[in-house]
Parts: C-alpha cells; sequence; structure tokens
C-alpha cells in the first residue's frame, strides 16, 4: 500500500480495427496538443509501451487489442496538479479526437478505431452521466493496469471504495486471472511509439 498524493491525471488508449499502430502514432501529438490546450500549461507527459490485449467483455470474436496508457503531470507547478480545468473539457476533447479517427459508438465494449478513457484527473471526484471519475473498473483491467505498471510500478492508483490506495504493480498482481485469457504481452517500441519494454 502506498500513500503517495494522487496529482496526476492518466488516460488509457485501446484500439482494435483498421490500423491500431498506425492510430497510436498519427494520435499521440494530437493527445499532447489538445491536452497543453485544456491544461493552458506545459505538461509532462510518460508513455507506456504499447500492450497486445485480449478483448474484454462485448461480442465474441473480436481482435485482440492494442493498448497503452499516457500519465501526465503539470510542468509548470504543482499548484495546476492541484486543481486541473473541469474534466469535461478534456473528455470533450477526447471525443473528438476519437471521431477524428472514425470511433462510432454502435454497441457496448464493441470493436473500435480509436478509444480515450479519462482513469483519473488528481483527486477529482465525478459522478456525471457521461464521466466518472476516478474510473469505475480501472481496478478490474489488466490492459490498463499492466500499461500502469510498465511507466512506474509504484504509481498510486486512486483509492477504492474502501478507501485504500495500492500501487499499479499490486492492483495488477491482484487480479484473478480469467480462464484462458492470455496475459497482457509489451511490444517493442517502432516508429511513432518508441516506448518498449
Amino acid at each position: 500500500m502506498t500513500r503517495r498524493p494522487i496529482s496526476s491525471l492518466a488516460i488509457a488508449l485501446g484500439a482494435n480495427l483498421g490500423d491500431p499502430a498506425a492510430s497510436f502514432a498519427a494520435v499521440r501529438p494530437l493527445l499532447a496538443t489538445a491536452l497543453e490546450a485544456w491544461a493552458g500549461a506545459p505538461l509532462q507527459l510518460r508513455w507506456s509501451p504499447r500492450f497486445r490485449t485480449a478483448p474484454v467483455g462485448g461480442p465474441p470474436g473480436q481482435p485482440p487489442y492494442l493498448n497503452a496508457v499516457l500519465v501526465v503531470r503539470s510542468g509548470a507547478s504543482v499548484a495546476l496538479e492541484a486543481s486541473w480545468p473541469d474534466p469535461a473539457g478534456l473528455l470533450g476533447r477526447l471525443q473528438q479526437l476519437e471521431a477524428q479517427f472514425g470511433r462510432e459508438r454502435r454497441e457496448h465494449w464493441g470493436p473500435r478505431r480509436l478509444d480515450l478513457d479519462l482513469l483519473w484527473c488528481g483527486t477529482i471526484i465525478c459522478r456525471r452521466p457521461e464521466l466518472v471519475l476516478p474510473h469505475p473498473r480501472l481496478r478490474e483491467r489488466a490492459f490498463v493496469l499492466a500499461p500502469l505498471a510498465s511507466i512506474d510500478p509504484d504509481l498510486p492508483l486512486p483509492p477504492a471504495a474502501t478507501g485504500l490506495t495500492v500501487s499499479a504493480a499490486d492492483g495488477l498482481a491482484a487480479l484473478p486471472l480469467r480462464p484462458g485469457e492470455p496475459p497482457p504481452l509489451a511490444l517493442a517500441g517502432g516508429p511513432g511509439w518508441p516506448e518498449g519494454p
């Protein structure tokens, strides 16, 4: 258990239609620009390696996913992290990027060209129909926890309903294995995404 304050924000990336690797490389600079415009300040961005993961939920027969995570800290001052702007504004920018890459919301947990999920935004707690923070299934998803742990195994996750804070690595280790589901596989870095295991 760790007690470091949660001052960062995190975004999960996922795709399993089209060319996910090309989509990730193309959205990366756009996402960085959108984040800085939203925050109105320089930011420190830490990208995880890309991971190949099995689909979780949704219709059967989906192709594997490509997943990654971005952890963001303020490059200007800690004061910004204590009061990030309204996360609904960031959600709108993320959804615009998804649409730009051809995301269509046809079925719950269905295949997609690009998915950008806001996992947490500092210590903000939000319970709106369009946005719940911290993300309610954050601690249940190996495809999110494995990339987070690859950035920083000791990275604290937002507290659960019990109030306990655990690290990304401990959260990943605590997940039960689903029968027949391969663990997330870290991929080597490549053009447009240099981070690797």
